[in-house]
C-alpha cells in the first residue's frame, strides 16, 4: 500500500478540495479534534475562509490496551461507549470509570490552555463542520458528534481524510454530511494512509489556534 498523504498539510489540502464541491455555508465553524485533527482542520479552514477552533474529545483507552478505543468522552461531559466491545472484554464500569477519570482531568486542562481566555465557540444554529485525521472505530467522533448535538446547530458535517469503509457509512447516517478522500476496505490503521504521521504537540496546536483566532 502506499501513502496517500504526504503529510497532514497535504490531507487538508485534499480534504479541503472535497468539501468545496459541497454546499458550504460561509457563516460555517470548522471544529478541529485536537491534537492530529487541528493541522487538517487549519488547512480546510483557511482554504474555505471560515472560523476554526477546537472541540477536546478524548479517548477512553482499553486499560491494558490503551491504544484500543473502548469509547470517548468530550468536553462537556457527553460520553460514547462501544457496549459490544466492552462486553466482550468483560470490562467493568469501574474499569471505565478510572479510565474516565483521568481523560476528564486532561480534558479539563487541555480545555484552559488551547482557549486561553477566548469564550467556547457559538456552535447553535450554526453549520458546523467537524473534522479528525482519520477514523477507524470512530469514538472520538462519536463522543464529539453527540455533545454537538447537544449544542442545537443547523447541521453537522463530519470531514475526514481517511476513514475505514465501515466507519463512514455508520457517518454517513448520523451527520448531516460526511466528507471523505478515501474509504479503505481494510483500513490497518489511520497513520498508515500518511508518509509523515508526526504526533502533534500542544503547542502546535496552541499556535494553530493563536493563529486563526
Amino acid at each position: 500500500m502506499s501513502r496517500v498523504f504526504q503529510n497532514r498539510q497535504d490531507a487538508g489540502e485534499q480534504l479541503a478540495e472535497r468539501l468545496a464541491e459541497t454546499k458550504v455555508d460561509a457563516d460555517a465553524l470548522v471544529l478541529g479534534l485536537p491534537r492530529g485533527g487541528l493541522p487538517i482542520a487549519e488547512v480546510v479552514a483557511r482554504k474555505l475562509g471560515l472560523k476554526l477552533e477546537a472541540f477536546n474529545v478524548r479517548k477512553l483507552g482499553v486499560p491494558y490496551q490503551p491504544e484500543l478505543a473502548m469509547g470517548a468522552i468530550a468536553e462537556d461531559g457527553t460520553r460514547f461507549l462501544n457496549r459490544r466491545l466492552i462486553q466482550m472484554l468483560e470490562l467493568t464500569e469501574q474499569d471505565i470509570r478510572r479510565v474516565q477519570d483521568r481523560e476528564e482531568d486532561t480534558l479539563a486542562e487541555r480545555s484552559l490552555r488551547y482557549r486561553a481566555g477566548r469564550p467556547k465557540p457559538q456552535i447553535a444554529d450554526r453549520p458546523i463542520i467537524l473534522v479528525d485525521d482519520g477514523l477507524a472505530t470512530g469514538a472520538t467522533m462519536h463522543a464529539a458528534l453527540n455533545a454537538i448535538r447537544h449544542q442545537h446547530p443547523e447541521r453537522v458535517t463530519v470531514a475526514v481524510p481517511v476513514a475505514a469503509r465501515d466507519t463512514a457509512d455508520e457517518f454517513r447516517r448520523l451527520a448531516d454530511e460526511f466528507v471523505c478522500v478515501l474509504e479503505p476496505e481494510d483500513l490497518g490503521g489511520v497513520g498508515c494512509w500518511y508518509a509523515d504521521f508526526s504526533q502533534v504537540s500542544d503547542q502546535e496546536v496552541c499556535d494553530i489556534l493563536a493563529a486563526m483566532a
